[in-house]
């Protein structure tokens, strides 16, 4: 068994067919194959069930890939290391970021960062769900919200306000709210994350909590989605201020009762262990605060925040 033999096991089983994980390592179909036989016969074990339509991962397969990707990133991670210490940065970060944050906002900066570090390959998930680090071929995520899992280790990136907001057009049309009773009034544009609608909306003004049950006429599990509804003018939208940054600075929206904050949040860079904490995961953590702090300066001088 060949530790090359590892990494075409941990493909086959990301792509559920040996000829695509071939095909994805610019590899013979035939070779790929002999891979997986190798290794199986070293491990006196299937680690996947054959049938004629589908393939899929046997209950030894189940418990051996996860220790297999797990030895597979320690030795990226100890080359990483060496790397950084020639002052070298590569290797690939395969990442996951919310759907209305990260091809708005986040993915520029990406390019950025990637033009900085020509050595580094990444590789982008957008999903507005919490990622199954086993299961799911990411490395990192971020994450809006505090990090309340014991088993993952992360980084604050930063405070997020969120902020209630609407199109100059639909306040033109309706009019806008200037108290939490008033939002009943009002269309609400409202994001599901996964089975639970976020239906009830909560404000702070003095120390005193005001909760608003919402109406609404559209849905979404998409975050972008919804700010795209708002900048559209089909109700008011209760987004993080870096979803709505740009239209925030550019006027496509504004911020309304600007009196009542709605509960904040924050925004975290998650690792599936300290283990696994590269110096590329680093220096993308730091980069992700510069430009998340610019953005809130930016905010604030202009009187949004």
């Amino acid at each position: 068994m060949l530790l090359e033999d590892l990494t075409i096991i941990v493909k086959v089983a990301e792509l559920k067919s040996i000829t695509a994980a071939a095909d994805s390592l610019n590899m013979r179909t035939a070779t790929a194959s002999a891979a997986v036989k190798r290794v199986e016969k070293a491990l006196g074990v299937d680690l996947f069930i054959r049938t004629t339509r589908q393939l899929r991962l046997s209950a030894a397969g189940e418990r051996y890939l996860p220790k297999c990707m797990e030895a597979l990133k320690s030795l990226d991670i100890a080359k990483q290391n060496i790397q950084h210490e020639k002052e070298e940065v590569s290797g690939e970060l395969r990442l996951s970021a919310p759907s209305d944050l990260g091809r708005n906002i986040i993915l520029p900066w990406l390019d950025e960062f990637a033009e900085e570090h020509p050595n580094l390959k990444l590789k982008i998930h957008i999903a507005d769900r919490n990622i199954d680090f086993y299961r799911e071929p990411v490395d990192l995520a971020i994450r809006y919200g505090a990090l309340t899992d014991d088993n993952l280790y992360g980084f604050k990136i930063c405070n997020v306000r969120r902020v209630l907001c609407a199109s100059p057009r639909y306040i033109e049309k309706f009019g806008q709210p200037t108290t939490p009773e008033d939002i009943a009034n009002h269309n609400a544009l409202l994001f599901q994350f996964h089975e639970l609608i976020d239906t009830e909306w909560c404000f702070t003004r003095e120390n005193q909590t005001y909760k608003v049950k919402t109406a609404s006429n559209r849905v979404s599990n998409d975050a972008d989605l919804v700010r795209r509804w708002c900048v559209r003018g089909k109700g008011l939208a209760r987004k993080s201020c870096l979803d709505m940054s740009a239209d925030l600075l550019d006027g496509n929206i504004v911020k309304v009762m600007p009196e009542y904050e709605p509960t904040s949040t924050e925004l975290w860079l998650v690792c599936p262990s300290r283990q696994t904490i590269t110096p590329a995961i680093r220096l993308l953590r730091d980069f992700l605060k510069k430009r998340t702090a610019s953005v809130l300066g930016q905010l604030t001088s202009r009187g949004i925040l």
